[in-house]
């Protein structure tokens, strides 16, 4: 297993993090898996075996039913790994019970404390952009959990380009806690993440953690061209992220995966992986599973490294037409382009 750098923190993680969406599973959570106490322990097990270090959850996973069954899971073993959980969708019925003001932060941050058994959380991640709640109150809650000790580290998820800048910029003038990381969507199905958000990353020294970069199983291999959805497929269960615009496209993808895959006798969700682990500021890729056979698969794109040619064909297969400004960037910018600018436009200067 390779540890990266978490952004410009001195947090080191391993490049596969387990996600617990699947612990409980109840709810909207059910067509993710319904894994209880002991069959979570069972791939904790897995997990610390391969080396992954990162345990990615969120209070509303099932209701906190989620960060429940991981802590008694984890029990002892609680020191020796990393705790990432989320703040800012609803945990009930009252007024105050969702978004991001300092009232639920703290609220909300104690009762994952309670539910983890732990008396701090690694990384604390705000799950979705809260636009009736100022900044200052948000970050500022934020900071003062960094400095009581209850949290070690925060980060943003689902955050677009200008409200993570704008959180960095609250948080440079204020003199509180900065944003280490950034949990978004982004696999080979939509790389919409690489107009701005990779490029934010890379300009301001954040992680990227990637939440479903098999989309929702969608790059796993088992859905093809003119066939109906697996039964006990997420699909079939009627689950519908990421959306898909250009099915076209995703098929043609997923068949370069399957031969690709063939070529290295692994699966196509592996391949899948260890594409994105080759982006640009990317440290960890989340990964959950219904069985302890599809989380070992998974596990194993920890050690496939693709050829530049390989990542070249899955480049062009999945590739969309640049947006402005970026192909006016791409056709009158050259000599003129940093790192951050680079990740995107490199492939498509003339």
């Amino acid at each position: 297993m390779e540890y990266r750098q978490l952004g410009r923190s001195g947090l080191r993680v391993s490049t596969i993090t387990l996600g617990t969406m699947g612990f409980g599973g109840t709810g909207w959570a059910s067509p993710i898996g319904h894994l209880d106490v002991e069959g979570a322990r069972r791939q904790i097990d897995i997990c610390l075996e391969a080396g992954v270090n990162l345990y990615d959850t969120a209070d509303v996973y099932s209701s906190g039913l989620s960060e429940q069954i991981l802590g008694e899971a984890l029990g002892t073993r609680r020191e020796d790994v990393l705790v990432a959980t989320k703040v800012r969708g609803d945990m009930g019925e009252g007024p105050n019970d969702a978004g991001l003001s300092r009232h639920h932060i703290v609220r909300a941050a104690e009762g994952s404390l309670r539910r983890l058994r732990t008396d701090h959380i690694d990384l604390y991640q705000v799950h979705e952009w809260d636009g009736l709640t100022p900044l200052d109150e948000t970050l500022a809650a934020l900071d003062a959990l960094v400095t009581s000790g209850k949290v070690r580290y925060i980060g943003s998820s689902n955050y677009t380009a200008w409200q993570l800048m704008k959180a960095l910029w609250t948080s440079d003038k204020h003199g509180y806690e900065s944003f280490v990381s950034e949990q978004i969507y982004y696999s080979l199905q939509a790389r919409d993440a690489e107009s701005e958000l990779v490029p934010i990353a890379l300009d301001q020294g954040l992680g990227i953690l990637v939440w479903s970069p098999i989309a929702g199983g969608l790059l796993s291999g088992k859905y093809r061209r003119g066939q109906e959805a697996p039964e006990g497929t997420r699909r079939f269960e009627g689950w519908s992220e990421p959306p898909v615009h250009d099915e076209d496209r995703l098929y043609s993808t997923i068949d370069e995966l399957v031969a690709i895959g063939e070529g290295h006798g692994v699966s196509a969700a592996q391949v899948a992986l260890a594409y994105t682990l080759a982006k640009p500021a990317v440290t960890s890729v989340i990964v959950g599973a219904r069985t302890e056979d599809q989380l070992r698969d998974n596990l194993a794109a920890a050690d496939l490294t693709l050829s530049a040619e390989e990542l070249r064909r899955l480049d062009d297969v999945s590739g969309v037409p640049l947006l402005y400004p970026y192909w006016h960037q791409a056709n009158t910018g050259k000599g003129r382009l940093g790192p951050a600018d680079l990740s995107l436009l490199e492939r498509h200067l003339p």
